[in-house]
């Protein structure tokens, strides 16, 4: 980055970096080993300007720690690392030598969590954990109003642990049932702000263009990583690395298995869950190569301790099939023929393995009856 900032916004440098850096970022939708269909690659290219829509929000719009604000870094146009479709996400940036206070209403959602963390996908790839609080050991009155105070030094009441290098404040928000559920409202400020925002300068904007960069490189660069190294074990759905989902930025609460999934067009992958954990959620969802949920809005993708049938020895048989094989747990491809998927256990209180199977269609009743 130039030190001679004024010169090179001015000038219009600092812009055509940005552009290259861009530019270069589609390298990772074009790697050998990723599907070269023309519906991935459409996918591919519309995920790096889904990336570039977060990256402004983040490292521009929402970037002065010491004015936060909450915006979504995923949601249903703009997807990150198997973004989970019964989540309403919120970041606010936050720097850690100061103190903030975050306020809300609980609401009603299933299951509610605060992350402090250091990092990003634009520096080395990490989002690590500084501190965590859960709704369900937090002090609520009985109106549902809240308040949690971030800082470095411990506060008596709702605390969420702060480091000097602390840079984002992640809020999760879990839904069983989004249409009957009500999110939690929360707002963010600087415990000692008074004054207004300095307008925006030069070195400001220059810093943001190249984060921002950096960012949709970064990011695109470490989940096509993920879902390349998903291929060897395909159509099964081992337990993830969980220090290194806990290393990007996962919920401390959460058990994750990631893997990836291709299925010719009369076939289907059946997914047995032995038995449902006693736990506090759990869902299962499809993603496309790039590890995008597919498009929930429209397509049954995705299931959940609310959504699906669980059969009378407690187990859970879900089949993702291109068309409807006429099964109450029937998870759609939405035209893609692979991609990657992910289970979660939130709050398990043991960890239970999934099995899978690729059968033909015309096989499947019996798969099913004997699974």
């Amino acid at each position: 980055m130039s030190v001679d900032a004024d010169h090179d916004v001015v000038s219009g440098e600092a812009w055509a970096r940005f552009c290259d850096q861009l530019k270069a970022a589609g390298d990772q939708i074009l790697r050998p080993e990723t599907p070269v269909t023309p519906l991935d690659r459409a996918e591919g290219f519309r995920y790096l300007t889904r990336l570039l829509r977060i990256g402004l929000e983040m490292h521009l719009e929402f970037a002065d720690p010491a004015f936060p604000g909450f915006f979504s870094p995923s949601h249903e146009t703009a997807k990150i690392g198997a973004d989970n479709p019964d989540n309403l996400y919120l970041m606010g940036r936050i720097d850690g030598r100061y103190d903030y206070i975050v306020e809300g209403d609980r609401g009603s959602v299933a299951y509610l969590s605060f992350g402090a963390q250091k990092g990003g996908y634009e520096r080395d790839g990490t989002m690590t954990q500084t501190g965590f609080l859960d709704a369900a050991d937090m002090a609520i009155d009985a109106d549902g109003r809240f308040s949690i105070v971030l800082s470095q030094q411990p506060q008596v009441g709702n605390w969420v642990r702060l480091e000097p290098e602390s840079n984002a404040l992640i809020v999760r928000q879990t839904f069983n049932d989004r249409a009957a559920e009500t999110p939690a409202r929360v707002t963010i400020r600087r415990a000692d702000a008074n004054a207004a925002p300095e307008p925006l300068t030069a070195t400001r904007l220059q810093q943001a263009l190249s984060h921002t960069a950096n960012f949709v490189e970064g990011t695109a660069r470490l989940f096509a990583d993920w879902a390349q190294s998903y291929q060897p074990h395909s159509n099964t759905l081992p337990p993830a690395d969980q220090a290194l989902c806990q290393s990007v930025g996962g919920d401390p609460n959460i058990v994750y298995y990631h893997s990836h999934w291709q299925l010719a067009e009369d076939e289907a992958l059946v997914i047995r869950l032995p038995r449902i954990p006693e736990c506090r959620f759990w869902n299962l969802q499809i993603n496309n190569y790039w590890m995008e949920s597919l498009d929930y809005r429209y397509h049954r993708i995705h299931l959940n301790q609310h959504s699906a049938q669980v059969a009378d020895d407690g187990s859970v048989t879900i089949v993702l099939a291109h068309r409807d094989p006429d099964h109450p747990n029937w998870l759609q491809t939405a035209g893609h023929d692979s991609g990657t998927l992910c289970l979660r256990w939130v709050g398990a209180n043991e960890q239970v393995d999934p099995d899978t199977e690729v059968v033909k269609l015309g096989a499947l009743q019996q798969a099913v009856r004997t699974a």
